[in-house]
Formats: C-alpha cells, structure tokens, sequence
C-alpha cells in the first residue's frame, strides 16, 4: 500500500519536523535521556509500576474484590501481547516508511530496523499496558498514560516515527485494553479466585492489610490465655495442699 502521506505540506509532517528539530538546540545529554527513555527507561517504569500495582491491589479485606482486581492487573501486560499482535498485519498494510526515508533533515538518534512506521510498537505497547492498569487502579493506570503519553513523544523527538504514527499506537493500545477487558476478566477472574484461596499462593492474589496484626492479636491471646489456665492450675494445686494440712492437723 501506498500508506499515509508524506508530504511537507501535511501537518503531520510538519509536527515531525517541529518536534525532532528540537535536536539541533538541544545539549547531548538531553538526547542521551530521551533516547534511553524512548528505547526502555519508560518501559521498565511501566513494568515497574505495573508490579507495584499488582502489589497493592492484592492488599484489601475483601478476597474476591482482591481477585478481580489483580485479574485486571494480569490482563495489562496481556493486553499488550495482543495489541502487539494486532499491529503486525497493520503495519503490512499501511506499509509506511520510516520518516527519515521519506525527508531530508530528520536526525535518527536511534537505529531503525527498516520496519514500517504506522503504527509505533512502543506507544502501541505503552498504552495498552497503561490502560490495562487504569482498569485495575485508577491512580496507577493515571500514571502510566502520563508515561505512555510520554513514551510516544520521545519516539516522535528521536526521530523513528511520525506524530500520527504514536497516535495510532495510543489508540489501537486503548481499544485493544478496553474492548477485550470484559472477555478477560471473565476468563481471569476465576483463576485469581481459585488462587486467592489457596493456602500455598493465596498471598499472589490476596494479603488483607490486617493479616498479621490479626496473627499477633491471635498468638497474644493464646499466650494469655496459657498464662492465666497455667495460674488457675497452680492456684488448685496450692488449694488443694492447704486442705490436706488442715486434714493432718485436725486428725492430730
């Protein structure tokens, strides 16, 4: 296919040129941080963050709320497995370029594989793992679009992909995460269920926030109460001498 246009009239193209001409004034340890947030550091704080979500979802009283919960967080990293999958035949067929293919004067900080450009893996993954956790936790979910957004705008600066190109990925990681969550929570929520009651990995799924405060709670007692039947016996015990004296003297 022809693809998408590429002309200089485009805004598009305009955009691109806007964005990755900020390299020319730019000192090179701003391009060192974008190209090593664009590559992986973003990612990795996605996949950071989609652990620290895991980890605190699973801390509530309530198991089957726990359960659901971690389901959605299990389906974020899934959905972007899919969306991934999903943008193969696209690129195919879009069939677009590489922006500096196709113009003069865009700086490449990172090598291109000589794959299509339409749509970016990067903001297609991003998204999908960002919207994933939204399901699961608002303020985290927040978070990582803050950081797919971001990701999506480092790839544009680097100069591999158009502004159009991250904004499919946006899209196509939104839809995917959205539209599918309902057919995976219904197939992952059973499993997180089953999980959430075992007494092995129950915790993978499920950690009350009162767990061991109520454990302690639960050994003081039991420590107590020891305490207190060990006091009764050896106040018999002395009773029980007292009487046999008062037995001896009397029969005296």
């Amino acid at each position: 296919m022809a693809g998408l246009e590429t002309t200089g009239s485009n805004p598009d193209v305009g955009l691109l040129y806007d964005i990755n001409g900020l390299t020319a004034t730019a000192p090179d340890w701003v391009d060192r941080v974008v190209t090593v947030a664009g590559e992986y550091g973003l990612i990795l704080a996605l996949v950071l963050l989609t652990v620290w979500t895991w980890w605190r979802v699973r801390r509530t009283d309530c198991r089957e709320e726990a359960a659901g919960a971690v389901a959605a967080v299990v389906w974020a990293p899934l959905a972007a497995g899919v969306a991934l999958l999903v943008n193969i035949p696209i690129r195919g067929f879009v069939g677009r370029p590489s922006p500096a293919e196709q113009h003069r004067g865009i700086e490449e900080l990172v090598a291109v594989r000589g794959d299509f450009s339409f749509v970016s893996d990067h903001a297609t993954l991003a998204m999908a793992l960002a919207v994933g956790l939204f399901i699961a936790h608002r303020r985290a979910g927040l978070a990582g679009i803050a950081l797919a957004v971001l990701l999506g705008f480092s790839r544009v600066y680097l100069g591999v992909h158009y502004p159009t190109d991250v904004i499919g990925g946006l899209a196509l990681g939104t839809a995917v995460a959205l539209l599918l969550s309902p057919l995976a929570s219904a197939l992952l929520t059973p499993l997180t269920k089953l999980i959430a009651r075992s007494a092995k990995v129950g915790r993978l799924v499920w950690s009350p926030k009162g767990t061991r405060d109520e454990a302690g709670s639960v050994e003081e007692e039991q420590e107590q109460g020891r305490d207190r039947q060990e006091d009764g016996v050896r106040q018999e015990s002395g009773a029980v001498g007292v009487s046999r004296r008062r037995d001896r003297d009397l029969a005296a």
